[in-house]
């Protein structure tokens, strides 16, 4: 819980505290009278022990997604799962004759930087432009495909905005096509149910530390029926399937594992709050003039609210407001004093632009802070913008 004095704090998008009870299970696989071993070493208890909390970690992610645990390959985050899924389905199609990717203008750095990368090794990439609120049609990608198309990559839910794409009616597009399907849903995992048996997705990247698990730990989810050939990126040993090589950080693993057995447990009761604590924070904003929301009305996740301050700088808004933790975009590119990239590519003006901040509501957020942080956004905005 928050220490007193601590600002408010309205980013868990950026990242999530780790719950109670997942910290006390990472701490069993770390110290000596615990599970400390190597889970690769095969000749003794300490292995096989570390080993089982693994398997059993990796069944419960499987679980969250509606998957065979053998379609759980972990990853050092989902940074590490989304380039391991383009590089690797990439490398995997050498001398196919396929080398078109399909993505978005917003989609996470970790997906438009190894986009780049790829080009430079020879790929063509299609960037397509989504709507005002930051969707992208399943008739879009239709229209993008080409005989050359390998791989489309259109994130799950936006980590700016909130808004969530329709990923199965996406994925159903690639699989008529014969073209692979992958999604980054390291905001949507947990959030927004996705069903692996029933959706037609094939390459999944999710994170620990967005769902009250620890950082350092990911999965990419690939799915084996059809099955899709990943060629490994860090090699050495073999592990993974093949697909991911490095010992294994059973805490984390543990850690993400007993984050993901949460879910179930908690998943209705957690959205309805937090779709009431939203609505709460919306009716203080919207009493703010000239407030503009740029979360789609109706297809979003109830945490993440994206609201532009029309007449106010945004970066002296975000320092005037030092006792409310927020953002000005991505935890990954909010040091950078351009307007956000996601919003410039859904046609927000930059003065808007500059003047917007990513609020985004969690597990501990309580009605009291919600309320608390309503009218200090009002304050601060009515007060920089004068009489």
């Amino acid at each position: 819980m928050p220490q007193p004095g601590a600002p408010i704090y309205l980013d868990y998008a950026a990242t999530t505290p780790v719950d109670p009870r997942v910290a006390e299970q990472m701490s069993r696989a770390l110290m000596a009278h615990g599970t400390f071993g190597n889970p690769a070493s095969r000749s003794h208890a300490y292995g096989w022990q570390a080993e089982e909390l693994v398997e059993n970690a990796r069944a419960e992610v499987a679980a969250a997604l509606h998957a065979d645990p053998r379609e759980i390959v972990w990853t050092s985050g989902a940074t590490e799962s989304d380039n391991l899924a383009l590089k690797g389905v990439v490398e995997g199609a050498l001398g196919s004759g396929r080398n078109h990717i399909i993505t978005s203008a917003i989609e996470h750095k970790a997906i438009l930087d190894t986009c780049e990368h790829l080009q430079g090794q020879g790929c063509t990439v299609t960037y397509l432009a989504p709507d005002a609120y930051g969707r992208v049609s399943p008739q879009q990608v239709a229209e993008a495909l080409t005989p050359a198309s390998l791989i489309v990559s259109i994130m799950h839910v936006n980590n700016e905005l909130g808004t969530v794409n329709d990923v199965a009616a996406i994925g159903q597009v690639c699989r008529d096509a014969g073209v692979w399907f992958h999604t980054d849903a390291a905001q949507g995992f947990g959030k927004v149910p996705l069903d692996m048996s029933r959706m037609p997705i094939d390459l999944v990247s999710i994170s620990g530390h967005k769902i009250y698990g620890p950082k350092g730990i990911g999965v990419l989810y690939v799915r084996r029926e059809p099955a899709v050939k990943v060629a490994a990126q860090i090699h050495g040993g073999g592990h993974e399937m093949g697909m991911r090589s490095g010992t294994l950080a059973t805490h984390q693993i543990v850690g993400f594992g007993a984050a993901a057995a949460l879910i179930h447990e908690l998943h209705a009761d957690e959205q309805a709050k937090l779709s009431r604590l939203r609505s709460r924070f919306l009716a203080h904003i919207q009493q703010i003039p000239d407030a503009v929301v740029h979360t789609h009305p109706e297809h979003h996740i109830p945490g993440i609210i994206n609201v532009g301050f029309a007449g106010v700088d945004g970066e002296t808004l975000l320092l005037a407001l030092d006792d409310v933790a927020c953002s000005n975009g991505s935890a990954c590119t909010s040091a950078s004093v351009e307007p956000s990239f996601v919003l410039k590519a859904i046609g927000v003006p930059d003065d808007l632009a500059h003047a917007s901040l990513r609020f985004s509501l969690g597990r501990y957020t309580t009605e009291d802070e919600v309320e608390r942080a309503g009218v200090r956004i009002s304050e601060v905005v009515h007060r920089l913008r004068g009489p």
